[in-house]
């Protein structure tokens, strides 16, 4: 079996090895150039790429249409895409003889588009997970061919999580590759009604808003802490990046709970929450460092 891979992020150097461990051969990988005003703290598909002697290329939006040609030429089996930033071409996906399949990191339908781990965290989910599916134009909208649910801590980050999704992913594959190696691809319908669409997420969409309830606070906190750009408020004449919260007790009997906002008791940080609830800030530094 021939494939032509889309990847990045640790979701694609860990299904691009699970690839390579199952005989597949990659002909071509295409993934991304390292943002230089991004925190890349995720392993390095282009780095794998290089240990291993695989063509890899990293095109632009743009020029991935320019590069239909080539794929026609390679005609590969599958076409995989493992965290993947850009919509693939539709043209592009006709090229596998086969089929086109991308990992998404959501328990499907729930949690198509952007930052699934982001917003599933940031709706209090217990659990989310990774599912492999039919590529079609409409993006997370094709069929299911495979899924691993993760559990969801109530003080886990988004790393944490992603940590899992990751593994879930490698499982998923790891499960379906005997049948795609026959050629076999396991389906089951991904009813969209019951799910939901999500876009991507900005570094101004971390602002804590302390009139929300206590949870809202802590899930915010958790879904965008550090490497992720993070949660702020501003105190003291400064912008502070809230890296991680607790809504366990016991807290100190004079927070006035009537006032939304930071409170320092007895040298801990709390904010105060529309619910009337606390949580307690236990790091937090200037956003200028």
């Amino acid at each position: 079996m021939h494939a032509v891979v889309f990847a990045y992020h640790d979701v694609g150097v860990n299904c691009l090895k699970a690839l390579l461990n199952a005989g597949i051969q990659v002909d071509l990988v295409v993934t991304h150039q390292d943002d230089p005003n991004e925190n890349v703290w995720f392993g390095s598909v282009a780095k794998l790429c290089a240990e291993k002697n695989i063509p890899y290329i990293t095109p632009n939006a743009s020029e991935l249409a320019n590069l239909f040609p080539r794929f026609r030429e390679l005609a590969p089996d599958y076409i995989f895409s493992f965290y993947y930033r850009f919509m693939i071409p539709d043209q592009i996906l006709r090229c596998a003889k086969i089929a086109a399949l991308n990992m998404h990191g959501s328990l499907l339908p729930k949690y198509r588009g952007r930052a699934p781990v982001n917003w599933a965290i940031l709706h209090g989910e217990t659990e989310t997970g990774a599912t492999l599916h039919v590529m079609e134009a409409k993006p997370d909208a094709g069929d299911i061919v495979g899924q691993a649910a993760v559990s969801i801590g109530p003080d886990e980050t988004a790393t944490d999580v992603f940590g899992k999704v990751s593994q879930a992913a490698v499982t998923v594959i790891e499960r379906v590759l005997p049948s795609l190696i026959q050629g076999n691809i396991p389906r089951k319908p991904n009813e969209l009604q019951k799910g939901s669409y999500f876009g991507g997420r900005k570094p101004a969409d971390g602002q804590i808003h302390w009139n929300q309830t206590a949870k809202q606070v802590h899930d915010l906190v958790r879904a965008v802490a550090p490497p992720y750009p993070g949660a702020f408020t501003d105190h003291s004449n400064r912008t502070m990046i809230v890296a991680r919260t607790s809504l366990n007790g016991p807290f100190p009997a004079n927070l006035d709970l009537g006032v939304c906002g930071i409170q320092v008791v007895d040298n801990r940080v709390f904010g105060i929450c529309g619910d009337r609830q606390a949580v307690e800030i236990l790091e937090w530094f200037p956003a200028s460092k």
